[in-house]
């Protein structure tokens, strides 16, 4: 349990009563000074892991982010909350980050975010060892690894901490690793000492779509007019499309934003702030737009073409429902994304094993959109959780596809499996099953097995969606650490032995899917608010507009949407209840509890 004085500052610089689930045991085991590497969803709150034990512990904490608006964004929030936090980073000018490491080495700051190529020189390194830093942060820790899927070399100099400060306890922290990464960023980081908290990949707000793409301009306004109002994200794969995309939503009275590497880097930052200040804007972008974009009320993530992996799509739709509320992700897709997202992977080069590897976990993500069964249910089982009930939440649980009993063709793909040793992927497999007289079909003896041509009435590309069906389901399970080997799961077994039947959806030769109606589903943004408060909340919403700005941070910083429907609904008439509002801490309450309190006495004036 975290010590008295933890829940102390929780309650008193960040407004909270309780600690959520995880965060108790990662921060009592930060304060014992374990390292720590902790993989939680967005919004579980993995920031308040570090910041607390900074705040006891002392001396200069560092934490290091990949990006500058991240970093700013949260030296904001932590000085808003009365924290003394600070940034050295490229964006600001040579004096303010000579006084801000004055006032670091002065002791007058408790977190000092830098990024990993700053962090990383000699003379940084030389001027930290002569501090007392009791801890070392580092955010966004998949990027260290070469199995994650947004790996950065500069990050990877982030493993000679270690030899640098040995005596120095880190907390390595993440949304997205699959166990394989978690073993990677461990070893990385801290020889593999420390311990490892999953507390799980669910997003449960988050409504999963994947349909065929047929028109992708239709699609993609009809997702978007049913969320009018919201803000949303949009990722389509080049810059061409990007500009494409977002001149044809303004052509149709959507106010949309593009984004992409390709645009003048004042441009792009211009079109981030919009973004992130303003309600209801629809950004346009390729993969360079999302990294720490921490807007908590993106209602709803498309992708107008398929992502690169599943570990990819999951971070990337991972950008809507911050804030818990119920938001949606959109995935159009064609079968020219496949061939292209396997050409980009044959193109990038690399060793075969890492080629490999990066084919299998593109077959992982391809699984997940011809799953026949709960989507959520293969999503999470690609990162190790086996729900055991369908979501409910996702198209398939809503409206299951047609399904034909394939318990016959399925014992058969399972036969071609274990007789061939559970260790090789579907193209070999198909082979087998199909009779194929190929020179590795001879050289392994498959050609004497009884699979061997049992399967030859079915097509290859419905063998092979057969394979990524059975894996989706659950009957199969993919070595994506190893060499992408096929390999039988419990439940597979009790298929191969006449236990359990297996329905799939056959493969016509279009992708899956229904064409998407445009249904918006039902966004909770004010609970059980009634109508007089919810016309306060629009109220309290514009103030926090105004003093945003004032301030030049994003609107949540100064309270999140969750803060404003408490006021709105308890009415807080003097500091005192001002002070039991949720996010609502010491510093909070003396800053905004003066115009907040103002702006509901005029409201309920007028209202009288």
């Amino acid at each position: 349990m975290p010590t008295p004085e933890a829940y102390q500052i929780l309650k008193d610089t960040f407004g909270y009563d309780t600690f959520r689930s995880a965060q108790e045991e990662i921060i009592s085991t930060v304060l014992a000074g374990d390292n720590v590497l902790a993989v939680m969803p967005t919004g579980a709150g993995k920031s308040m892991c570090y910041q607390i034990p900074a705040l006891i512990r002392g001396g200069l904490v560092i934490v290091v982010s990949p990006l500058v608006a991240l970093m700013e964004d949260q030296v904001s929030a932590l000085k808003l909350a009365g924290v003394a936090a600070e940034t050295i980073n490229s964006s600001r000018p040579y004096d303010v980050n000579a006084d801000t490491w004055r006032a670091a080495a002065a002791g007058r700051v408790r977190l000092l975010y830098l990024s990993p190529e700053r962090l990383m020189t000699e003379r940084m390194l030389t001027a930290l060892g002569r501090l007392p830093v009791p801890m070392i942060a580092v955010d966004e820790a998949h990027c260290i690894s070469r199995w994650g899927q947004s790996f950065r070399p500069e990050y990877e100099a982030l493993s000679r901490l270690g030899d640098v400060f040995p005596e120095v306890p880190m907390a390595a922290l993440t949304a997205t690793a699959d166990e394989a990464t978690r073993r990677d960023i461990a070893e990385k980081l801290f020889g593999g000492r420390g311990r490892i908290f999953v507390s799980g990949f669910d997003r449960p707000n988050i409504r999963l779509h994947v349909v065929s793409r047929c028109d992708r301009n239709s699609q993609m306004l009809d997702a978007v007019r049913g969320h009018a109002g919201d803000s949303g994200i949009i990722y389509c794969l080049s810059r061409a499309k990007v500009e494409r995309a977002a001149e044809f939503l303004n052509a149709n009275g959507v106010r949309a934003l593009p984004y992409h590497a390709g645009m003048e880097k004042e441009d792009r930052a211009a079109n981030q702030d919009i973004f992130m200040a303003e309600p209801g804007v629809v950004m346009v972008a390729t993969i360079a737009f999302g990294m720490g974009i921490d807007k908590p009320d993106v209602r709803f993530v498309v992708h107008t073409d398929l992502p690169g992996n599943i570990e990819a799509y999951y971070q990337e739709i991972g950008r809507a429902g911050r804030d818990g509320e119920p938001s949606e992700a959109h995935l159009f897709y064609g079968l020219g994304d496949i061939r292209l997202r396997r050409q980009f992977i044959d193109e990038a080069g690399g060793d075969d094993d890492h080629v490999r590897w990066e084919h299998k976990r593109l077959d992982a993500l391809i699984a997940y959109c011809e799953a026949p069964e709960c989507r959520r249910r293969v999503l999470l089982a690609y990162f190790g959780e086996n729900p055991e009930a369908p979501c409910g939440n996702c198209d398939v649980c809503i409206d299951p596809p047609k399904l034909v009993d394939g318990t016959a063709v399925g014992q058969m793909a399972l036969a071609a499996v274990m007789q061939t040793g559970q260790r090789f992927g579907a193209v070999h497999l198909i082979d087998v099953l199909r009779g194929a007289d190929t020179e590795r079909v001879r050289k392994f003896g498959h050609d004497r097995v009884t699979a061997f041509k049992s399967g030859n009435a079915i097509g290859k590309e419905e063998w092979r969606s057969i394979f990524r069906q059975l894996v989706a389901a659950g009957y199969l399970q993919l070595d994506v650490a190893g060499h992408g080997g096929l390999s039988a799961t419990r439940k597979g077994a009790g298929l191969s032995n006449g236990d359990r039947e297996f329905r799939y959806r056959r493969d016509d030769g279009q992708m899956t899917g229904k064409k998407l109606r445009g249904k918006k589903s039902q966004i909770n943004t004010g609970g059980d608010l009634t109508p007089s408060e919810e016309a306060l909340l629009l109220a309290l919403k514009e103030l926090r507009r105004r003093l945003s700005t004032e301030r030049g941070v994003p609107a949540y910083v100064v309270f999140p949407d969750k803060a404003l429907i408490d006021m709105a609904r308890n009415q807080p008439r003097d500091e005192a209840a001002f002070a039991s509002v949720h996010g609502v801490g010491a510093a909070k309450l003396r800053e905004f509890s003066t115009p907040f309190i103002a702006c509901i006495a005029a409201f309920k004036k007028d209202g009288a």
